[in-house]
């Protein structure tokens, strides 16, 4: 498949086993997009309107990480929050950035989280949106995700689930992220990462109180009121462990918060980055 045809595919760069997927657009002072963790997902696809947005203020580095889009694995890999954070480090020696900003969505603020947590000085200001890394419980939404098995009416319903406004939801979105999960080897590795019984991956995916509240980095939390996906509550613990934090809500929006409200999104991440 050529990438004239294809957004989602970018550039490729090795990072240890992997042959990282990426995109690599604008210019300024550098910004680290970790995609979450849906049937089919891509960097691309999570953040199609965020590069858009705010490719005129800041370099936009968007990875596919491994076992998701179109980045290249081992086939005896074994996916962990390790692994995930390996590639991650070797994503940004190799793209030659030695401090970021990072904005993790949901999955992807686990894996903020935890270069935060343990690369420190590479991580310069901090976005969690609809972020996993504390512990909940297991919510319907997430478990019908994690369980997904590929056809267009399984897609729908777990796109259903991601919109508070389900106008969003068209026939030809649909398809295009059936087709996506249903490419040749995407659905085995999707299998792999999350079996049932699927509240211990949660639990996997969690930090240490302690680790989190030692975090340092001014940190903003941003969460959909009807999130049916990863409950509200994650957020406003985050924001009483994480001292220099702020926390905005979006209401009648659910997990889909740089998709259903885009515009202001991208206008709270940029006033956050810039402000002194």
């Amino acid at each position: 498949m050529n990438s004239q045809h294809n957004p989602e595919i970018g550039r490729s760069v090795q990072t240890g086993s992997i042959m990282t997927n990426y995109h690599d657009v604008g210019s300024g002072e550098p910004m680290l997009l970790l995609h979450g963790s849906g049937p089919g997902v891509s960097a691309w696809a999570n953040w199609r309107l965020s590069i858009q947005s705010l490719q005129s203020d800041f370099r936009l580095l968007a990875p596919d990480l491994a076992g998701f889009g179109f980045s290249q694995t081992p086939a005896d890999i074994v996916y962990s929050r390790n692994l995930w954070l390996e590639q991650i480090v070797a994503f940004l020696d190799a793209t030659g950035v030695d401090k970021v900003n990072v904005i993790g969505n949901s999955f992807g603020g686990s894996m903020a989280l935890a270069l935060a947590i343990h690369h420190p000085q590479r991580v310069n200001r901090l976005i969690l949106m609809g972020s996993v890394g504390v512990p909940f419980e297991l919510t319907p939404g997430l478990d019908a995700v994690w369980g997904y098995e590929p056809s267009e009416d399984n897609m729908r319903a777990i796109m259903q689930v991601f919109a508070y406004d389900q106008a969003l939801v068209g026939d030809d979105l649909v398809r295009m992220r059936y087709e996506a999960s249903n490419r040749a080897g995407v659905q085995e590795a999707f299998s792999a990462m999350f079996p049932a019984p699927r509240q211990r991956w949660v639990e996997a995916m969690a930090h240490p109180e302690a680790d989190i509240r030692d975090i340092g980095h001014k940190t903003l939390l941003i969460h959909g009121r009807d999130d049916k996906v990863i409950p509200l509550s994650t957020s406003l613990t985050l924001q009483q462990w994480i001292d220099d934090s702020q926390l905005h809500v979006f209401g009648r929006c659910g997990h889909w918060t740089q998709i259903e409200h885009a515009a202001a999104f991208a206008h709270l991440v940029t006033n956050f980055l810039k402000s002194t």
